[in-house]
């Protein structure tokens, strides 16, 4: 069965929106091209606008250059008043906020209309990023991959961990955990979905969506079922087996398919 997948993540995107789940703690990592609102309490000298240098600095009052690159505005508020506490100011109470989203970017590929490089300001979820793209076309799937820089490994190179998001459930069965948060550098890639054709006596001859759990069965009931001419015993699927065609004749209902299988419901001559 087709989905017109764009219009249905626009109404769980606002359904998101009108019903939103508690965001995560301050996770936000701060990088160059952010602006900051640094405020220190009784100090209106030292409370200013600060933006992040392309090589994650920062020059402040009294402190002068120092990197901030990576670390939460909880972190560098505690950096900034340990900096000040050496000597500078008692006890000082210093508060950081983000005025200015900069540095975020992620990369959108796939069944989207608007596929590209995106700047993201603030926090963005997945099916607020996939709507900026323009919504997914009609040939999506139902998964998502996120691939994500994950620290780096033993030998020093960069790691990565690839997040699969299942559409299906996020849409269908209302799961809002699996509208992850969007991070910087993230790689989205939605691919086509992949589908299985069904041929003759059936009701409605067309290319379906292929789904792990499919049996023989389901695909001809989603087609509309067999017509008065068809004959249920001699129906076969051909299959691409290592690049050869390969014909599986008389198939029990119970049959799995597989992707890009043919399946062909022949007319019965009795």
């Amino acid at each position: 069965m087709y989905v017109r997948w764009n219009v249905v993540v626009f109404c769980v995107l606002l359904w998101c929106l009108g019903f939103s789940v508690p965001a995560p703690a301050d996770d936000y990592t701060v990088g160059p091209g952010d602006t900051l609102d640094i405020r220190v309490y009784n100090h209106a000298d030292l409370s200013v606008k600060a933006s992040v240098s392309g090589e994650g600095t920062i020059r402040y009052p009294l402190l002068g250059e120092f990197r901030i690159s990576g670390k939460t505005p909880s972190e560098i508020s505690v950096l900034i008043e340990n900096m000040l506490a050496d000597g500078y100011i008692l006890n000082p109470q210093v508060s950081v906020f983000l005025n200015e989203y900069r540095s975020r970017k992620v990369t959108i590929l796939g069944e989207v209309d608007k596929p590209g490089l995106y700047e993201l300001a603030g926090r963005i979820y997945l099916l607020e990023l996939i709507s900026r793209a323009g919504g997914l076309t009609l040939d999506a799937g139902r998964s998502v991959y996120v691939t994500r820089s994950n620290g780096t490994t033993e030998n020093g190179d960069a790691g990565q961990e690839v997040l699969h998001v299942d559409l299906h459930q996020l849409i269908e069965q209302g799961d809002v955990g699996q509208n992850i948060l969007i991070r910087n550098g993230d790689s989205v890639f939605i691919p086509k979905v992949e589908k299985i054709y069904v041929t003759g006596e059936v009701r409605r001859p067309a290319a379906y969506s292929y789904d792990a759990d499919l049996t023989l069965i389901k695909v001809l009931t989603n087609a509309g079922g067999l017509t008065d001419k068809a004959s249920s015993r001699n129906i076969r699927i051909i299959r691409d087996v290592n690049g050869e065609k390969v014909v599986l004749q008389r198939v029990s209902m119970d049959q799995r398919v597989q992707p890009n299988d043919v399946i062909v419901v022949p007319e019965s001559f009795f």
